[in-house]
């Protein structure tokens, strides 16, 4: 047997070896309990899941622990419309509920209707309700950012685009519900008779070209390197919440509607187009619409329409009174046939949208509405083909006749375009515009561009437009579940054209043909509307070329708006008048908050055209929408709890709401294959900035995941290697002693 013997430690007697054993076990149970206390208390304020703990679609904040995660704030949305006559008047109610054990501040990405007033934000407190006020951007900004630090419930309702809004809530406590109100006033469409409401339910992902980087030499006495950066989208990290992947996540944010529709007229049929409801009749004038079996979840637009029992209202006219002003609501429909219609000969460029947001169901109804499309061409007419992603092609070199042989070729390339790759949009706009008899006037030219608008730079489309439109009328077709209806309708107006919707397949040959109903007959062109005897202004400034059962629509402003309206057109070559006395004007509500929506609108077409300075039309803009208290590019909406909540010392995370996929689309077209879109999200404290980091990856896991600094204490995996450390030195130790005793012994 062989006997190993540890070195013997001269010059110290056994009471004293173990009186330092003692001393080195009792330090690491003091560092054991402080390190334990320290992880518990951050334990204490941070609940961790695992993704086996979700039982629906969560957005999940990766922790530094290995599959442990933070679940981030769960949103529910009520919408009740009242829709009176011509206006409609709408109250959201977000619910936001932090189903974690810390504080955290959510944000949300959502859309609303591109010509809505927002005028109203409230935070439901228990019984109490805070009313938010209308402030200058920046100002609203900073009286959020220190509420939230002074750890005040506070909510900041900001626009990002005239149908782009993110609200930010701060401070909600652990397991607590905020619940927030906004309300806003919009026009009800109408065209061909058809009266329509549409509610965008979800923010679709939106392609961002890089900005462009240009580098600087300076030469000569001047020597070294500048670098001027122009990003298209400099506000890029607001609009881009993270997204949901379908396939590996169920469907999130839960949507309930109600509509109250009186229309002023008996009604004939009343239709959803994309979702069930369940309807009740009230009068003649009035049905309830609510949804069919409860609530459904935000990835598609609602769109509710309804005609006349009879004949649609040609004209209507209505009048409020805010603080001793009138503001003036009219419309008139021109009269469907004026005489003989003489259809000119038409040069019509098709472009069609087939970048990867495109995929699935958006991608075939936009195959099938340019078919049917073609299939309307006359022998008369001339037509072209442009298809585009991140690059566009263009079938014919200019140009040709609309005969059988041009018309199947088409068809044919048409019907072989898939969705891929990005959306660069200025380029195919600009070669549709391209005309090769710019001063002709023996044809027509109009531009049919069909596309969902998941584009982000819809500023420079509009310059683009307004820069070389020529002769060209511009006419957006909007494909899909949830198009960016803002770029639509603004196009479409500087390009003296129209919008039109497909939502769905079963739409398409309906719309389509409506369209080219409106394509093929004389537009009422000249418009001019005066009120007699005033120097009242009306708005829009602009006023647009219509076509067949499309409205005139005006408002107007002033101290005593009284006399008779008069608009003017041309039919063709017929001239067309019609006359309306501003005494018969019937009492309407919420249109002093539309005219100043308008009149914003005005502005920001100005100065794309040119005609109004970008910092002269912001002046106006602010101006007016303090005026009238609206929110607008800017102003924003504030409204904060005075009592603090938050405890001090207590931190404080951000986390965005996700948002579904819009219905219909394909992440890996949008996103990339196998990837996901991950935001890096830092846990900081309430005075420190945030900067949002978007990057493309595959997650380790069925869950979308944002990485966020948090306290590692669901397993303290550092305080047991030092405990082992110390028990391992204690043994070695306590070794030593056995052995000394028994050789003494």
């Amino acid at each position: 047997m062989t006997t190993i013997r540890l070195p013997q430690l001269r010059g110290h007697p056994t009471k004293s070896i173990i009186d330092i054993i003692v001393a080195i076990f009792g330090f690491a149970l003091l560092m054991a309990i402080s390190l334990f206390g320290e992880a518990r208390a951050a334990e204490r304020q941070l609940a961790f899941v695992t993704p086996n703990d979700m039982k629906s679609g969560s957005l999940l904040l990766k922790s530094t622990e290995g599959g442990k995660y933070l679940e981030a704030p769960k949103l529910a949305t009520d919408y009740t419309v009242t829709v009176s006559g011509p206006t409609a008047r709408t109250i959201v109610t977000q619910r936001f509920e932090n189903p974690a054990a810390g504080w955290v501040e959510g944000v949300y990405v959502f859309p609303l209707p591109e010509n809505s007033a927002v005028d109203t934000l409230k935070i439901v407190a228990g019984n109490r309700v805070l009313v938010g006020t209308v402030k200058e951007r920046q100002e609203a900004k900073q009286v959020y950012e220190e509420a939230k630090a002074q750890g005040q419930t506070a909510a900041l309702l900001e626009q990002e685009r005239p149908n782009l809004f993110t609200n930010s809530v701060a401070n909600i406590g652990p397991g607590e519900t905020v619940v927030v109100q906004i309300e806003y006033q919009e026009a009800i469409s109408q065209s061909t008779g058809v009266f329509s409401l549409r509610l965008p339910l979800v923010a679709a992902p939106r392609y961002m070209p890089a900005p462009l980087v240009q580098s600087v030499d300076f030469s000569g006495e001047r020597k070294g390197f500048g670098t001027t950066v122009n990003d298209p989208v400099p506000d890029r990290d607001r609009i881009s919440p993270p997204v949901l992947n379908p396939k590996t996540h169920g469907p999130i944010n839960p949507v309930s509607i109600t509509v109250n529709l009186n229309a002023g007229f008996a009604l004939g049929e009343v239709k959803s187009h994309h979702h069930q409801v369940a309807m009740t009749t009230i009068d003649p004038q009035t049905r309830r619409i609510s949804l069919d079996g409860g609530d459904v979840p935000a990835d598609k637009d609602f769109e509710l329409t309804w005609t006349a029992s009879g004949d649609a209202p040609q004209a209507g006219l209505f009048k409020e009174t805010v603080n001793g002003q009138d503001y003036l609501l009219g419309f008139v429909t021109p009269p469907g046939e004026a005489g003989p219609a003489v259809v000119a000969p038409r040069e019509i460029i098709f472009v069609i949208d087939n970048s990867g947001s495109m995929d699935g169901p958006s991608m075939v109804q936009a195959k099938d509405s340019l078919i049917h499309g073609l299939n309307e061409l006359k022998p008369t007419d001339r037509f072209n083909v442009i298809r585009f992603d991140d690059t566009y092609d263009v079938l014919f070199r200019d140009a040709v006749d609309a005969n059988r042989v041009n018309i199947i070729n088409a068809r044919n390339w048409v019907s072989n375009l898939s969705a891929d790759g990005g959306t660069e949009m200025l380029a195919p706009m600009e070669a549709a515009l391209r005309d090769s008899n710019p001063s002709g006037t023996a044809t027509l030219r109009q531009v049919v561009f069909l596309t969902d608008g998941a584009v982000a730079n819809e500023q420079q489309l509009f310059e683009m437009i307004s820069k070389g439109r020529g002769r060209s009328r511009v006419f957006m077709v909007g494909i899909g579940s949830a198009p960016n209806s803002y770029l639509m309708t603004r196009a479409a107006e500087l390009g003296r054209g129209t919008f039109t919707h497909i939502g769905d397949g079963a739409q398409v040959t309906a719309r389509m043909a409506e369209l080219f109903n409106k394509l093929g007959n004389p537009a009422v062109t000249d418009l001019r509307a005066a009120i007699d005897g005033s120097t009242v202004k009306l708005t829009p400034d602009m006023l647009p070329d219509l076509y067949r059962g499309e409205p005139v629509t005006f408002m107007a402003e002033g101290k005593t708006i009284a006399g008779t309206i008069k608009i003017t057109g041309m039919i063709g070559k017929q001239p067309w008048e019609v006359s309306l006395p501003l005494a018969n004007a019937a009492p309407g509500s919420g249109i002093s908050k539309l005219w100043a929506r308008r009149r914003i609108a005005d502005f920001e077409v100005a100065s794309t055209l040119g005609q109004m300075s970008y910092e002269d039309a912001n002046k106006q803009v602010l101006a007016m929408a303090l005026a009238h208290q609206i929110v607008s590019s800017q102003t924003s909406l504030i409204a904060v709890d005075k009592s603090p909540k938050r405890p001090a010392g207590e931190r404080l995370s951000r986390a965005d709401v996700p948002l579904n996929l819009p219905a219909g689309w394909t992440f890996e077209k949008v996103f990339g294959e196998e990837s996901e879109p991950v935001k890096t999200i830092e846990e900081r404290d309430a005075s420190i900035a945030y900067k949002q980091l978007a990057v493309l990856t595959k997650p380790p896991v069925a869950v979308m995941t944002n990485q966020v600094n948090l306290p590692q204490t669901a397993t303290p995996a550092a305080l047991f290697a030092i405990l082992s450390a110390m028990m391992m030195l204690a043994a070695a130790a306590l070794r030593f002693v056995a052995s000394r005793s028994g050789e003494r012994a």
